[in-house]
């Protein structure tokens, strides 16, 4: 069957999603034009009007259609304790799993000279200026465990050091139901860096 230009166009246009591929992205199109057509107009109408409106929080700089975000808006949260993500997704994800009841910065990325993205591109300059408030008494570095992560949690680290404020990094290890022949070497060292006292 000749695909329309319109169909191909559509197929296109979904395979930007991460982990869609042609035929993944053939079925979606299929799905949407011959069993749900109405939810493919929500679909279309939600995500264009999301694309308009959600924008970045001024202080934290996560995902939201505010000025400040939900967090960063709330007076009950800890404004001494600040956790350094890398994307909005691990705001959710801490948010989720854990009991942090802190603030929250997003780099948007991770520091990688390789491809161009330096401190600059981070809103490190953005991070500095709260530090500089005084009232930051623990930085918390969430950033992922890649080479590129940790040279940014080690950046993070020294600006916080600059200014005395104590400096925590999230643990790595062995995940909960993990099985220790399984694990990487680089995740066993990290977890056996990070034991503690039981």
């Amino acid at each position: 069957m000749e695909e329309t230009s319109l169909l191909r166009d559509l197929i296109d246009a979904l395979k930007c999603l991460p982990g869609v591929g042609a035929r993944t992205a053939q079925r979606m199109a299929f799905h949407i034009l011959e069993n749900d057509r109405s939810a493919g107009e929500r679909l279309a109408q939600t995500l264009s009007t999301a694309i308009e409106k959600i924008g970045h929080c001024q202080q934290c700089r996560t995902l939201t259609e505010n000025t400040l975000c939900r967090i960063c808006a709330n007076p009950a949260r800890d404004v001494s304790q600040l956790c350094i993500v890398e994307s909005p997704a691990d705001v959710l994800a801490i948010e989720q799993a854990a009991h942090y009841r802190g603030l929250y910065f997003v780099l948007l990325g991770k520091l990688s000279p390789l491809d161009g993205i330096g401190p600059e591109d981070l809103g490190l300059d953005q991070l500095e200026a709260r530090l500089d408030k005084n009232t930051i008494e623990e930085l918390i570095l969430a950033t992922n465990p890649s080479v590129e992560g940790e040279v940014t949690a080690h950046y993070i680290s020294q600006l916080a050091a600059k200014r005395a404020i104590t400096t925590t990094r999230i643990a790595h290890g062995v995940p909960i139901g993990g099985e220790l022949d399984y694990v990487d070497s680089g995740t066993l060292s990290h977890a056996f860096e990070g034991r503690r006292r039981y």
